[in-house]
């Protein structure tokens, strides 16, 4: 069978016998029989050959502060060209954009299990290329390109293709993903990518399993990977009220960060608003992600920041050493230094581009 014109040979597999074939793109190492998708939904087998069906459907396309992926330390007051497709390989309960990580299966609800489900006809999203991307992006006087919304491991081929130009034309490129990478393909993208947020859900592997059809374990030793590689690393837990918001899960996951990564890696603690299939549950209380912050500061961390609570005092970064306010921060407004000493003890603060001059430019046309 001829493929049609719109999807493309995918990278990262390898062909089976009775024309299965493993996926070797993430963690989940799918097989995937002829006529069948991975977990993520838009990665078919057809004839006995793996087809990525997002190498150029982008479905959200924004200009966003770089603060909103977050990331407070790389590029600081800078735009980023955001960017994503539809399809995940994880199954949040949670899911803050499910309306995209779940529009490649057919009936729209993910599934935990490998191949139940063929692919739609028509993959939503607009047709792009890497090379209109980043036109865009320099355009718009975005300071780098990132790959974030849904999960962009599965649309790696589109990500490494963009990088790349990007990378060229003097961009930043940033990862916003669930750290579930394959070791092969995160080895791929160990020169395309600068700076990554990475979700760590949970320090449960039971949580994992149960919320998100996945593992902890790949997640913690790609984060090693990544700060080993000498990217930007931050981190992000989403604290949801009675799953993930006991003093030890979350001291588990302070302990881990300033160990294994380093005290000066960023922790976003984000709170939790009802979504998806958790719809039913409160949002966090502002005393538990408070609770976490201590937590966070106790275990040695030194930046620690609360998510979705615009004004509170923790979206802003002090100097670890003297407790000098650094860099003010209300929502996504951002008052930087002129460079990375602390005025008043003129210790470095960590960070990429401290002073980054945000240059101007028209917004492109944007979708979502």
């Amino acid at each position: 069978m001829t493929p049609s014109a719109d999807i493309r040979r995918a990278s990262l597999w390898k062909p089976l016998s009775q024309q299965r074939v493993h996926c070797r793109l993430c963690s989940h190492y799918c097989i995937v029989p002829e006529g069948r998708s991975g977990r993520c939904g838009v990665r078919h087998n057809k004839g006995g050959t793996l087809y990525t069906l997002v190498h150029d459907r982008v479905a959200a396309l924004h200009v966003d502060p770089v603060e909103k992926k977050p990331l407070f330390h790389y590029l600081p007051g800078t735009a980023t060209l955001s960017l994503g497709t539809v399809g995940c390989n994880f199954t949040c309960g949670f899911c803050q954009n499910w309306s995209l990580s779940t529009a490649a299966h057919d009936d729209g609800v993910s599934s935990p299990t490998t191949v139940t489900y063929v692919p739609p006809r028509s993959i939503p999203g607009h047709q792009v290329t890497p090379q209109v991307l980043v036109e865009e992006a320099v355009s718009c006087g975005a300071a780098s390109i990132a790959f974030t919304y849904s999960e962009p491991t599965v649309f790696y081929e589109l990500m490494a293709g963009t990088a790349d130009l990007a990378l060229a034309s003097g961009l930043g490129t940033i990862m916003v993903s669930n750290g579930y990478q394959s070791r092969r393909c995160l080895e791929a993208l160990r020169p395309r990518i600068k700076a990554a947020n990475i979700d760590l859900k949970a320090f449960s592997d039971r949580f994992y399993r149960d919320v998100c059809g996945a593992r902890l374990a790949p997640v913690l030793d790609n984060l090693k990977r990544m700060v080993g590689f000498g990217w930007w690393v931050e981190v992000t837990t989403l604290v949801i009220p009675g799953l993930n918001d006991s003093d030890d899960e979350l001291a588990a996951i302070a302990r881990f960060i300033h160990d294994e990564l380093g005290a000066h890696v960023p922790w976003h603690i984000s709170r939790f608003h009802p979504a998806h299939e958790l719809g039913h549950l409160p949002p966090t209380p502002l005393e538990t992600l408070e609770r976490a912050w201590k937590i966070g500061r106790a275990s040695g961390l030194h930046f620690v920041y609360l998510g979705n609570l615009p004004g509170h005092t923790s979206e802003s970064t002090f100097c670890p050493g003297c407790g000098t306010l650094f860099a003010e921060r209300f929502g996504y407004r951002t008052q930087l230094p002129n460079g990375p000493e602390c005025p008043r003890c003129g210790a470095h603060i960590p960070g990429v581009g401290w002073g980054h001059t945000t240059r101007k430019g028209h917004a492109p046309h944007l979708y979502r």
